[in-house]
């Protein structure tokens, strides 16, 4: 048994072309399926499909381990099998692995359906999406099972639930498998153990392992595509296809916990670099993950008023930095950005899930940031100004003439026409205590401050 990357299928064709010259047995491809059905997991299977047909496989097996998926990725799936010339074996292991949901679909869909022992397959109604709302198309079939005998409630449900038996049904039939059965599995979300499948023919046959499952199915004729073919799998090699860097990138963007990150990542990021021109490292940075995060919600089943949510609530964060509305644009964003978030993914198919710790935690760094300006703007407020016109208040500076009303000192190193109350003298020490335009106000210094403040040095010439 070997394990190997998907390849370019011009060496797949090469490969293909030596074998059929040698009279070498046909290979025998295997493409695990683990974890939960999504875009990343069908486009690794649709590859691996075409990599085995251009290699002249002449069997693909599908190893399953799935709690179902999103309808979409799976429907994907059982197009290219449906359409595919090589026959394809759908195989529920190690023992204790499970084919729910959309696994018992593409279990259905198969040309051969096999189980380890202790494995189980079945509850594939249709779930509940959004906070509580009804089934959309792009969650159904889910993963979750709806309790046994419950009838739908709305009519967007009785149709997803007509869609998904209509959908099975049409499928065992095609495969001459128990459709009485996996309409059961639809409406009743029942499920069956590996004996128990074989026996209502819902599954061909029970198989410990792999070796074992090749030697059952030898001999058998399949029909592929409009083809039939003889299967000779007892000696033939078996080729492990593992997922390239492509497709593990692929899976990890797609999750809607890293997607909600990225956006957040790519958001707060091209804030900083507005805020900040020139940066640019923020600004690239965070133009990557929101393009990233934004390819990933495209592939998901996503709420578009949750995501409007999203971005009001990143919005009020935002202007709360520039606007006095002392925390309550903060606090409405926060908000506004927790029920986005909860409401993002359209669909209660697991692993597709944002989990509320995360929600919260992105939240609560949200308020701290919010806190933490706040906190910094007020100092600034209460700082003196240290630029403009205000900044001259305070200052000290020397008489450059005798003056009785209007005249000239020096302040800062700067000549500056000042007013005084009181008549002043050449040399005296004064302080500013108020601006009318270019005209500064000026009082005299007693005795202790002339002595405590430092006049500074002036810039003029002599």
């Amino acid at each position: 048994m070997v394990a190997t990357p998907l390849v370019p299928a011009t060496l797949a064709n090469a490969q293909a072309s030596a074998n059929a010259a040698a009279g070498a047995v046909p290979p025998v491809f295997v493409i695990p399926l683990k974890g939960a059905i999504g875009p990343a997991s069908a486009s690794f299977i649709e590859r691996g499909m075409a990599r085995a047909r251009d290699a002249g496989a002449q069997l693909i097996v599908l190893e399953m381990d799935t709690p179902g998926g999103l309808d979409l990725s799976m429907r994907e799936i059982i197009q290219g099998i449906l359409a595919s010339p090589v026959p394809v074996a759908s195989y529920v292991y190690p023992g204790g692995a499970r084919a729910a949901s959309a696994g018992t679909y593409i279990l259905y869909a198969s040309h051969i359906a096999a189980m380890a022992p202790g494995t189980n397959l079945g509850a594939a109604s249709p779930v509940q999406i959004g906070i509580g709302g009804p089934q959309k198309p792009e969650a159904a079939p889910g993963s979750a099972s709806a309790p046994a005998g419950a009838p739908p409630q709305d009519t967007m449900e009785r149709k997803q639930m007509h869609d998904a038996s209509a959908y099975i049904r049409g499928l065992a039939q095609l495969r001459g498998r128990n459709a009485e059965w996996g309409e059961r599995a639809v409406r009743e979300a029942v499920s069956l153990s590996a004996s128990e499948a074989v026996a209502q023919k819902v599954a061909d046959l029970i198989a410990p392992d792999l070796p074992a499952l090749l030697r059952a199915v030898d001999g058998k004729h399949i029909q592929a595509a409009g083809t039939e073919r003889v299967l000779r799998t007892a000696h033939a090699p078996v080729q492990v296809l593992e997922p390239d860097w492509r497709d593990s990138f692929l899976e990890v963007i797609t999750d809607p916990s890293v997607a909600l990150i990225l956006m957040m990542a790519g958001i707060y990021g091209l804030i900083f670099e507005f805020s900040t021109p020139g940066m640019v490292v923020p600004g690239i940075g965070g133009a990557i993950c929101l393009l990233l995060a934004l390819f990933a919600l495209h592939m998901l089943p996503v709420s578009y008023a949750g995501l409007g949510l999203i971005a009001l609530g990143i919005g009020c964060m935002v202007a709360e930095l520039y606007l006095p509305t002392f925390g309550a644009l903060g606090v409405g964003g926060i908000i506004a950005f927790i029920f986005g978030a909860v409401m993002l993914i359209d669909t209660n198919v697991p692993g597709f899930g944002i989990p509320l710790w995360l929600i919260g935690s992105l939240a609560l760094a949200s308020a701290v940031f919010l806190f933490a300006v706040w906190t910094l703007l007020w100092r600034a407020r209460r700082m003196p100004s240290i630029n403009g016109g205000d900044a001259m208040i305070g200052m000290p500076g020397v008489v450059l003439e005798d003056l009785w009303d209007d005249g000239w000192a020096e302040i800062r190193g700067e000549r500056w026409q000042v007013h005084s109350a009181m008549p002043m003298t050449h040399g005296q020490r004064v302080l500013v205590i108020g601006r009318h335009g270019l005209l500064l106000e000026v009082r005299a210094m007693d005795g202790a401050q002339a002595s405590a403040t430092p006049i500074p040095p002036s810039t003029q010439g002599a």
